[in-house]
């Protein structure tokens, strides 16, 4: 009988665990906690937007502290100026920065600006906080007189017009033959008289020539002329390109002490060649 028992149980155990697998596992039950949108991506847009507003505030106190009367120009410094005149350098300084006061100033903008004056070669404009601006003027030198058909004008070593002489400008020499159309030959021939004329000036400053000259013209650049003065008298030199010293001062040896009696000299040559004034 005891074995007939153990047996049925047995067989109900075997039954159980059957239907056990068959029905498979038990699903899972959905825990309730936080959501991946509230424990990821809602801290990110919090951060986002918090440093949002702090960029904002920055941002808006920035303009606001820049822009106030804090930062008004009151002091404006130049220096570097022997002709250009310091009162056109300040007074675009003012009409330019009246606005945006020293801090937001344009400054390539006013260094533009500076540059278009008479005289102005380079300008170097900084600021000097809270309220300053300061100007290093760089200038241009006037090495001679250009004389065209409206006047005289001071000309630098790039070619540039600049102004007008002055009184103290008469010791510079004088130059003629500028091309005054406006072509790109021109434009080329009056950058070769510049060198041209600089080649003088370097030639005969060694044996102090160039204080003889009171003119050249370079017209005609393969043959260059020089005006001396000698015994009252203007007298037109021509000269060897390729020797500007030893022809000009081969010329002034011919000629000296009987200047009134010389219109010309061509010293283009191996020899001085004078043209005299006739007489009637």
């Amino acid at each position: 009988m005891a074995k007939a028992t153990k047996k049925k149980s047995t067989s109900k155990n075997k039954a159980a665990r059957r239907k056990a697998k068959s029905s498979g596992p038990e699903p899972r039950v959905r825990q309730s906690g936080p959501s991946r949108f509230s424990q990821y991506f809602l801290p990110v847009l919090v951060s986002v937007l918090i440093v949002g507003c702090m960029i904002g505030l920055f941002t808006l106190g920035y303009r606001t502290v820049t822009a106030s009367n804090f930062f008004d120009v009151r002091a404006i410094d130049v220096a570097g100026c022997q002709r250009a005149s310091i009162d056109d350098i300040r007074s675009i300084v003012s009409a330019n920065t009246q606005r945006s006061g020293a801090w937001n100033a344009d400054l390539p903008d006013l260094r533009q600006k500076i540059e278009k004056l008479p005289f102005v070669k380079f300008a170097a404009v900084s600021r000097m906080l809270p309220n300053g601006i300061k100007v290093v003027v760089t200038e241009r030198v006037p090495i001679a007189v250009l004389k065209v058909n409206s006047g005289k004008f001071l000309i630098d070593g790039d070619g540039e017009l600049l102004a007008p002489p002055q009184p103290q400008d008469s010791e510079l020499i004088g130059i003629r033959g500028w091309d005054e159309a406006k072509t790109e030959k021109a434009s080329r021939d009056n950058s070769s008289r510049v060198k041209l004329f600089q080649k003088m000036m370097t030639d005969w400053s060694e044996f102090g020539l160039s204080r003889r000259v009171k003119e050249v013209d370079l017209g005609d650049l393969q043959e260059p002329q020089a005006v001396i003065e000698d015994s009252g008298s203007r007298i037109s030199i021509t000269l060897a390109k390729d020797d500007l010293s030893k022809s000009l001062r081969s010329a002034l040896e011919a000629v000296a002490g009987k200047g009134d009696r010389v219109r010309s000299v061509n010293a283009a040559g191996v020899y001085p060649v004078l043209e005299y004034v006739t007489t009637n």
